[in-house]
């Protein structure tokens, strides 16, 4: 039975606001639903990383704006600690420590609002991690949602009256819960919100808070047997007016924690006897779906979602504003602050029989990568993807080979031929396109306006939006700016409609560093589009497209000629293909599985790619006319992507073929060679 230290995180859940009767907003479009706003800043919260941090993992958005936030999750709450008195030194140590985590937050210029004793966690070594942090940040300052966020007992009297986004707000609840934990006691625990917001505004008055707090709850005698280097903190953090308090980094360095710092420092833990628990948290997260794990299947065990019959949310009346007139909201749509740890039991007896070189793979030993692939790579690309023992050896693999990169570059791209593993796609793809990152794309100008702009505003609304990350208001500022980037960048381009979508793809990948996802685009295009983003780049398209023309009729010679009886030439349909790689024609989930294969080639094989389309289609466009082709690649039906990645490949191996196009030979060059 999986103890509950080997339950690495858990599961919240709340809903977010609708939109009351508005559709669309000014400018035209439909309004994007708050749970997807909360998906696209939820991003930027996966990129923190303190040991006095809970990681997030995982936002899902389910039905009905309800979101589901995944974290780490461990230990006991401060709030059970505290049921038995703590000693002085372990009360500093809990300060101290959660000073750091402030700290860390506050570089990120993100506050909590949402601090309180359930929301710390402590360990068996009594290390502290901050839970739920990031609640504010996620929900705009609890615009997104219905809620307030935050413990009246624990906020400040300036949030009481309205202030919001104050590192310094953090430092009074950090008081405050200290306070607790030096006097003994709950503060107000029977009184009602209403009364306590007086009691915390009535502090305005009193020249000592942390006295009057003691005085209170008949705790005077413990007040006065604290040190005063003691009481002075505390009473720093509870100064009523927010200049008055330190901010966190002033905290940390307070005479009273430099003389045993080494005691307050995190301690290590001893490491689990269990391999798997010693992996980063994101890759067991990923295994634990890939081993049945369902995140919304727990909640409902846990009865945090309750299934309704859907005719009793029928309203009775709707306005015509929009206002809803009928039964009352379902209970099953408050907000529920449990928290349900995520068993790993399923995914720990999965791996079991799995030997530690799978978990730390030799990588120059030319016999591992067969002891765990073994005929593997015969079985289709999403079998491969969803069979949780490979899945596990190629991401552990690939961790390893990207930690040597650049010097590892050889077997990255050996590896990769055979197949990528989702989790690391992103990582993968900038070593293929031997992408190192310098710093430059902090000094590029993202934000003067240009002509382009009007442009790039109007195709962005329009680039993959049922992708419900590229949708997000955060996925549309940073595609706006790395569009932007791109041409402040390269004055000799313009910037051509199906960019967002060529840059959509990398966006996505590496959505928490845009550097990476920019520099990719960059080598991306300079690779397989040269001179495709020209003001004048007719002659490079009419060349390209004559190759391609050539090439079809070699390769499916009456296809080719039924073409050219009905007058549906290349023009009509292609050059969405090649200047925008197939991003623009096809699903993302495609996109990543063909681009898979294109990293690895070189700028002919998308002509081959085409080819494989045509053959795919070549039934039903023997069989069209002029019209009936052209509203079959209007709406291209479903390709199989794996079986035209591996058609492409065999036509890439045809030696005449590919010698001619990699050295750019003309195409009248090319059938006389034929």
């Amino acid at each position: 039975m999986v103890n509950r230290q080997e339950s690495l995180f858990a599961a919240v859940t709340f809903f977010a606001k609708t939109h009351p009767g508005e559709v669309c907003g000014s400018n035209g479009l439909p309004l994007t639903p708050n749970s997807i706003a909360i998906l696209g800043r939820s991003q930027r919260l996966k990129e923190i990383k303190h040991p006095n941090l809970c990681q997030y993992l995982d936002v899902i958005r389910g039905k009905h704006e309800r979101t589901i936030v995944v974290s780490e999750y461990g230990g006991c709450t401060l709030q059970d600690k505290a049921k038995e008195p703590l000693g002085t030194n372990e009360v500093l140590r809990i300060f101290y420590q959660i000073s750091l985590a402030l700290n860390q937050l506050h570089q990120f210029k993100i506050v909590v609002h949402n601090l309180e004793p359930r929301h710390i966690l402590l360990d068996s070594s009594n290390n502290v991690k901050l839970f739920n942090y990031g609640l504010y940040y996620l929900t705009n300052g609890g615009d997104y949602v219905p809620f307030p966020i935050g413990n009246i007992k624990y906020m400040p009297p300036e949030r009481l009256m309205g202030s919001k986004n104050n590192i310094k707000s953090d430092v009074w609840s950090l008081g405050v819960i200290i306070a607790e934990l030096l006097l003994q006691c709950t503060f107000w625990p029977n009184l009602k919100i209403s009364n306590i917001s007086r009691k915390i505004l009535s502090f305005c008055q009193a020249p000592n808070v942390f006295e009057k707090i003691a005085r209170e709850h008949n705790r005077l005698e413990l007040y006065q047997n604290l040190s005063e280097d003691l009481c002075s903190m505390i009473e720093s953090c509870l100064a009523v007016r927010p200049t008055e308090r330190p901010l966190p980094s002033a905290l940390l360095q307070l005479p009273l924690f430099k003389d045993n710092l080494s005691s307050y420092q995190i301690a290590p833990n001893e490491k689990s006897s269990v391999l798997l628990l010693r992996m980063p948290l994101e890759q067991i997260y990923y295994w634990w779906q890939l081993a049945g794990g369902d995140v919304q299947a727990d909640l409902k065990k846990e009865g945090l979602i309750r299934s309704e019959a859907p005719i009793l949310s029928i309203p009775q009346v709707v306005c015509l504003n929009g206002n809803i007139i009928g039964p009352k909201r379902s209970q099953s749509y408050l907000m529920d602050d449990r928290v349900v740890p995520l068993k790993l039991q399923n995914l720990i007896e999965r791996l079991k029989g799995l030997p530690a070189t799978a978990y730390y793979p030799l990588i120059h030993c030319p016999k591992f990568p067969y002891i765990f692939g073994v005929g593997m790579d015969q079985l289709p690309l999403v079998i491969r993807e969803k069979d949780i023992e490979y899945q596990f050896y190629r991401v552990r693999l690939f961790s390893k080979l990207l930690t040597g990169y650049p010097y590892t570059a050889d077997l990255i791209r050996n590896e990769a031929a055979i197949d990528i593993p989702p989790l690391l796609r992103g990582p993968i793809w900038s070593c293929l396109l031997d992408v190192i990152p310098n710093g430059s794309y902090k000094k590029i100008d993202k934000f003067t306006p240009t002509s382009t702009d009007r442009q790039i505003e109007v195709d962005i609304p329009r680039c993959h939006q049922y992708d419900e990350l590229l949708s997000s208001p955060e996925g549309h500022r940073k595609l706006k700016r790395l569009l932007k980037a791109w041409v402040t960048a390269h004055p000799q381009y313009v910037y051509w409609q199906g960019l967002d979508s060529l840059t959509a793809p990398f966006l996505y990948l590496n959505f928490n560093n845009e550097e990476l996802a920019f520099l990719s685009v960059f080598k991306f295009i300079a690779r397989y589009l040269q001179w495709f983003f020209l003001k004048d780049n007719s002659a490079v398209i009419k060349e390209y497209l004559c190759k391609f023309k050539q090439l079809t009729a070699f390769h499916e010679p009456v296809l080719a000629q039924h073409l050219v009886s009905i007058c549906f030439i290349p023009e009509l349909f292609a050059i969405p293909w090649f200047l925008t790689m197939f991003s623009h024609v096809f699903p993302l989930h495609k996109i990543l599985h063909l681009w898979d294969k294109l990293m690895l080639g070189d700028n002919s094989y998308p002509l081959f790619i085409g080819i494989a389309i045509l053959k795919q289609l070549k039934s039903t466009l023997l069989a069209s006319g002029f019209n009936e082709c052209i509203l079959l690649f209007s709406d291209l039906p479903d390709i199989v992507m794996e079986n035209c990645v591996v058609e492409s490949q065999k036509m890439t191996l045809h030696p005449i073929l590919h010698w001619l196009i990699c050295k750019k030979k003309c195409a009248l060059t090319l059938v006389r060679m034929i």
